[in-house]
């Protein structure tokens, strides 16, 4: 197999993309994936970890692992990790520095993404002229003033959304119609865990939900946006600890607390043999995410060159059909199913390489 990572004129680049339950390696020859591997991590392997930044070293002699036992040379023109929950900053790809990796250590919000810029960077590190980058992180926030503020001073809308997703298939949705992302207006909802919904105008995202901390539509694993008020009674009942009702916000919530499964699939299989309460709930999904999408039809006036639908989600016919019906009068609808975060990584890496995109500074 070593045969297949000679160095010649090629860019090789290492991707590093660091879950929650996962750990995703992936090397490039360009735009050609030579390797692509997923470690699962089991709750009781990570259950040894206080912090999630205790994981790093775990994670970071895995990928080593993993590239010695596929005998894939320590040799690569970029290093590029899926990128933290640090401060807000603009779409685009980022060389990782200091300031950066300070700030995905100390992030308030917590999650394994948070270590992919330190894996990528001590990996980087160790080869001479071998870059590190990260592209578009979760909270890439170019909103325009208008959608920032809210009803509070105390809570301004912020973004925390599925960037570097999105951003892809728009690029995608642009190369296949002749045109550039730059030059279009669209919304594009991804369906995953969360979901978020965003309005693209002419290569930036000028509005979207906080898909991670409860707004927009509930999802499989995210509550969307509740009552404030009885959140806040909730809050002071004494019945919860914040702890408890972070996760009824985020993990313990939407279709994981109302139908005590996330499998969409098995969901569908529900409603089909005549569970009333498994139709309810999928068909008041659905109908969130309609009310969401054409909400961002506001911020266009209603001109909208397309909807983009992705994320894993979108393989079911069956949701997607139900949305059709419900957003199809905007704007024409595309699916773009499932999500390529690995390939999407490496395009953003090359794309720098070349020459081809401007690479941003940290600061």
């Amino acid at each position: 197999m070593s045969e297949h990572f000679s160095r010649d004129a090629d860019a090789v680049i290492l991707v590093v993309n660091p879950g929650s339950t996962s750990t995703k390696i992936a090397v490039y020859r360009d735009e050609r994936p030579i390797m692509l591997r997923n470690i699962r991590h089991t709750v009781e392997e990570l259950s040894v970890f206080k912090k999630i930044t205790d994981q790093y070293e775990y994670r970071r002699n895995l990928v080593e692992n993993e590239l010695e036992k596929m005998n894939v040379p320590f040799n690569f023109d970029a290093v590029i990790g899926r990128g933290g929950l640090g401060k807000p900053v603009a779409g685009g790809v980022y060389e990782i520095n200091d300031r950066m990796l300070y700030d995905n250590i100390h992030a308030v919000r917590k999650h394994a993404c948070n270590l992919g810029c330190l894996i990528a960077s001590d990996l980087a590190a160790r080869i001479p002229g071998c870059r590190a980058f990260i592209a578009d992180p979760s909270v890439v926030d170019e909103l325009e003033d208008v959608a920032r503020v809210s009803g509070s001073p105390l809570m301004p809308r912020t973004a925390v959304w599925h960037a570097l997703n999105q951003r892809a298939i728009a690029r995608r949705y642009a190369r296949e119609t002749g045109t550039r992302y730059e030059d279009l207006d669209l919304i594009i909802c991804h369906m995953g865990g969360g979901i978020s919904v965003a309005a693209h105008r002419h290569g930036r995202a000028i509005d979207v939900n906080n898909a991670l901390d409860g707004e927009g539509p509930f999802s499989p694993e995210r509550a969307g946006t509740l009552p404030a008020a009885d959140l806040i009674r909730l809050c002071f009942s004494g019945r919860y600890s914040q702890e408890d009702l972070l996760k009824r916000i985020s993990g313990q919530a939407g279709l994981a607390i109302l139908l005590g499964t996330t499998d969409v699939k098995e969901i569908i299989r529900r409603v089909h043999a005549g569970d009333r309460k498994a139709d309810l709930v999928i068909e008041a999904m659905i109908y969130r995410t309609a009310k969401a999408i054409v909400a961002q039809g506001a911020v266009f006036c209603g001109k909208v060159d397309a909807i983009l639908l992705t994320g894993g989600i979108a393989y079911s016919d069956y949701i997607v059909e139900r949305l059709r019906r419900r957003i199809s009068f905007l704007a024409p609808v595309h699916v773009y199913p499932g999500e390529d975060e690995m390939q999407a990584l490496a395009l953003n890496a090359l794309a720098v390489l070349r020459g081809q995109r401007k690479l941003k500074v940290y600061e």
